[in-house]
């Protein structure tokens, strides 16, 4: 197991967003977590970075407690982090974007630009061109190889298929399934795109009012009905 929550509490100030959260993640998984707009998945992921304090309960990440843990710690611990809204510095090219990613992870070897420029070929070909002038998707892929480069043992995605088009969104599905089939990768990802979840996902956790109601298999997240009921008010 490379991630174990158990019983997480946090929120904004006095008002509690989650609620005794609990998931296990193994190494090598593509876990997603699913819900409505407004259940606290984003608010996890920021608790589970260290962007929110925890108010009860224990984060576990390889077999080391991180719940009192910086969150910058906790990225040059092995935990990359793609924010909602992908966080491109605007006004650095992309390859300055994705030479910020080396200074993430002092524990392990950096991979080299070349081998995130061999999973996005676009980047490559843009990599003078300030993030701040790509279109959605693309900056979606610069924020994937920025984390990238800092060789995580976990990769954390917060919605992100947010503002790309459908073919992109598949795009990025398929990469994603393939650096964790290449290498291992561990993925973790909150996300209300039907096709994304069911693309992606090995399994999930569905999520409602701050708490996981259930534990969906990658079978059943291909039933559409069984998925719509998590994911539509």
């Amino acid at each position: 197991m490379i991630l174990n929550t158990e019983g997480v509490f946090s929120g904004y100030g006095k008002v509690e967003v989650v609620k005794d959260f609990n998931i296990q993640i193994n190494e090598g998984e593509i876990v997603s977590i699913i819900g409505r707009n407004g259940v606290g998945k984003s608010t996890f992921i920021k608790t589970l970075m260290g962007l929110l304090k925890t108010n009860k309960g224990s984060i576990t990440f390889k077999n080391q407690n991180i719940t009192n843990v910086k969150a910058f710690d906790r990225a040059r611990g092995g935990i990359g982090y793609v924010p909602q809204g992908h966080g491109v510095f605007p006004t650095l090219t992309v390859e300055e974007n994705l030479l910020m990613g080396k200074l993430i992870n002092l524990q392990k070897e950096n991979l080299k630009l070349e081998l995130v420029y061999n999973y996005f070929p676009k980047l490559k070909e843009r990599r003078k061109q300030k993030a701040g002038t790509l279109s959605g998707g693309e900056q979606a892929a610069l924020a994937i190889g920025r984390a990238l480069v800092g060789n995580p043992d976990l990769l954390i995605l917060d919605e992100p298929s947010e503002g790309i088009q459908p073919s992109i969104v598949n795009q990025i599905s398929k990469i994603v399934n393939q650096i964790n089939h290449e290498t291992g990768l561990t993925v973790l990802f909150v996300e209300q795109n039907m096709a994304l979840i069911q693309q992606l996902s090995q399994r999930c956790y569905a999520m409602d009012k701050g708490m996981i109601k259930g534990e969906i298999n990658q079978e059943a997240l291909q039933d559409y009905d069984v998925l719509k009921s998590y994911l539509t008010v």
